[in-house]
């Protein structure tokens, strides 16, 4: 076992000098270098699965280095920019994205008759003041008027969400988001952002990737053979969601509402409630009704114990861990039936914390490996993070029997 380091370089933040890995900020993202290191130690011409997408490193990887991976994902968000981040790009589709942003960021400077739409995100003033916000919706209002190729548009819109985030009042001053007092943004500020955007976005997509690669489709971790079919893998390499409460869909909704991939608040949190280890909106309230198919101690009578012993703090929040486990025990049944016999599969995770109680999930991945069809679970320390001194991000590793 490698000792445990604290570098960014491991972590979503090495992600963002690295062209098409950097062009959106999400925390979805892992390490570009583990997935590196990971992909290249797989053979030619094996088939990589992703059940967990995310922001695509995995595809991206294996695409840049020449293998075949298929990821999955429930959030349509994420699907789109992995897919946007794995394909090949033209030298004239960069020419006129930037044509398109250029006019967007015109548009964006210039007073219009009447306001533009803007998305139905709750407490939209707190995301960004009010003229920020009219700038952005008469640039969104060229983009969605626009005829280009789906490949030009695809690119204005990466570049258009990290015009978003950046004019948006929040701080990324640890891993999740916060929102910030800002003062009032000049009306030129938009402009410059998505000029700025388009350029690096660009960079990104002149880089030629190697073949082959295949895409990201829309579908359930814990249902894979729905969205992979007949298809059949050999080699898994992902990061699902920790088990901490964090909601992946927080820092989204921005991205999904202009996109619109969200059209009501309670959109949000169905889609949580959906995820594995989701917790936005009803996905917290629905917890009280929630019943675990099968009891816990089937599978794994070690996390009994732990249950217990957070439930003396919260019922609720021991439910959850429980939920949690219960739908990576379906994953984990799931993903053996579209995996070759031999096929290997790494999983970066992290443990977690809940008052006093150190929840080892790392320990109870692997066990739940070994119980539902996978042999030689190993557990291997990454680096420590750095929200806790208890808690490390762990790659786990197994076989398919």
């Amino acid at each position: 076992m490698r000792e445990a380091v604290n570098s960014a370089a491991v972590t979503f933040r090495g992600n963002q000098a690295r062209h098409r890995h950097g062009w959106l900020r999400l925390t979805p993202a892992y390490s570009v270098q583990l997935v590196e290191r990971l992909v290249g130690e797989l053979p030619a011409r094996t088939r990589v699965l992703d059940p967990f997408c995310g922001t695509g490193t995995t595809l991206l990887t294996c695409a840049e280095q020449g293998l075949s991976c298929t990821t999955v994902d429930l959030n349509p968000f994420l699907v789109w920019l992995a897919n946007t981040k794995a394909r090949e790009y033209a030298s004239a589709d960069c020419t006129r994205a930037r044509t398109l942003v250029l006019r967007m960021a015109e548009a964006s400077r210039r007073a219009a008759p009447r306001d533009p739409w803007l998305p139905p995100i709750a407490n939209i003033d707190r995301w960004w003041h009010r003229p920020t916000q009219l700038a952005l919706g008469r640039a969104f209002a060229v983009l969605a008027r626009s005829q280009y190729s789906p490949a030009v548009r695809d690119l204005a819109r990466v570049a258009f969400c990290r015009a978003l985030i950046g004019s948006a009042n929040v701080s990324f001053g640890h891993q999740s988001m916060s929102f910030k007092v800002n003062g009032t943004l000049p009306t030129s500020a938009v402009a410059r952002l998505l000029e700025g955007a388009i350029s690096e976005v660009n960079e990104g997509a002149r880089v030629a990737l190697t073949k082959p690669r295949a895409g990201a489709l829309l579908g359930d971790a814990r249902s894979l053979q729905g969205s992979v079919k007949q298809r059949r893998f050999d080699a898994v390499i992902t990061s699902p969601p920790y088990c901490n409460r964090m909601s992946y869909i927080r820092e989204l909704r921005p991205y999904m509402y202009w996109l619109g991939h969200l059209d009501v608040p309670a959109s949000a949190g169905e889609l949580d409630w959906r995820a594995i280890g989701g917790t936005w909106g009803v996905a917290t309230s629905r917890l009280t009704r929630w019943q675990p198919p099968e009891p816990t101690a089937r599978l794994l009578p070690e996390l009994v114990p732990v249950l217990t012993a957070i439930a003396e703090r919260s019922e609720l929040l021991a439910r959850y861990v429980e939920r949690y486990f219960s739908d990576m025990a379906a994953h984990l049944a799931s993903l053996r039936q579209v995996l070759r016999s031999g096929a290997t599969a790494a999983y970066v995770i992290g443990n977690s914390k809940f008052f006093d109680v150190l929840l080892p999930t790392e320990q109870l991945l692997a066990l739940a490996m070994e119980r539902l069809g996978f042999a030689r679970a190993h557990v291997e320390t990454l680096r420590t993070r750095t929200s806790k001194a208890e808690l490390f991000e762990f790659l786990v590793t197994s076989v398919r029997r």
